[in-house]
């Protein structure tokens, strides 16, 4: 459905191969859970990150 497609793995999509990207996206959203589990959060998809320096 390229309709439901995020822009970002839109954009991705046309610079990699389609299974390059599908391993980028999995492995982003595999950091996202480990990093919700282990903080004990819940998810927000429109989440913005503080940045700590």
């Amino acid at each position: 459905r390229p309709d439901r497609v995020p822009p970002s793995f839109a954009a991705l999509l046309e610079r990699k191969p389609m299974r390059v990207a599908t391993v980028a996206m999995a492995n982003k959203m595999a950091r996202i859970i480990w990093a919700l589990l282990t903080r004990g959060e819940a998810y927000q998809a429109n989440h913005v990150p503080a940045i700590t320096a």
